[in-house]
């Protein structure tokens, strides 16, 4: 992906956006675009950026390795959300100014940070969109919504 906004010259103009406020959501690659820093990454690979964390890309391992799994998300609701990870990220560490919304809650991966957000910026290393479960979509969208004062 960031080999794609390079070559179509659309990493500059998405990070400026990015930067003035635009709301974006990313889901497990989207979460490594818009990290500010990686791990395990390509030496050339560049992000959009936004969000003050450090992302490892591939933290659950290979393509072999997807999983399901349910974890808390208060802030979509009470009842559990229903995860895929697909050779999904995982979140090492956070800035000051971003709120976690989501962990793995079991297994050996417990505690790892999987969904976060900074002002209008989202993301999660799992897919909602696999699930039929539009809680995450929703949280989004009234992202946009407070964004552009509505």
């Amino acid at each position: 992906m960031s080999k794609l906004a390079v070559t179509f010259g659309l990493i500059e103009p998405l990070r400026d956006r990015v930067k003035r406020g635009m709301p974006a959501y990313g889901a497990c690659a989207g979460m490594i675009m818009l990290a500010d820093r990686i791990e395990g990454g390509r030496p050339d690979q560049q992000t959009i950026g936004g969000i003050d964390m450090l992302v490892r890309r591939n933290a659950f391992g290979r393509q072999v390795d997807s999983f399901e799994a349910d974890l808390s998300m208060p802030a979509v609701g009470d009842e559990p959300m229903h995860a895929v990870f697909i050779r999904a990220p995982w979140v090492e560490s956070v800035g000051e100014g971003v709120n976690v919304l989501g962990r793995v809650e079991g297994g050996p991966a417990a505690g790892r940070i999987v969904a976060v957000q900074q002002g209008a910026l989202l993301t999660t290393s799992f897919h909602p969109e696999l699930t039929g479960d539009l809680r995450v979509h929703r949280y989004f969208v009234d992202l946009v919504s407070q964004s552009h004062g509505e």
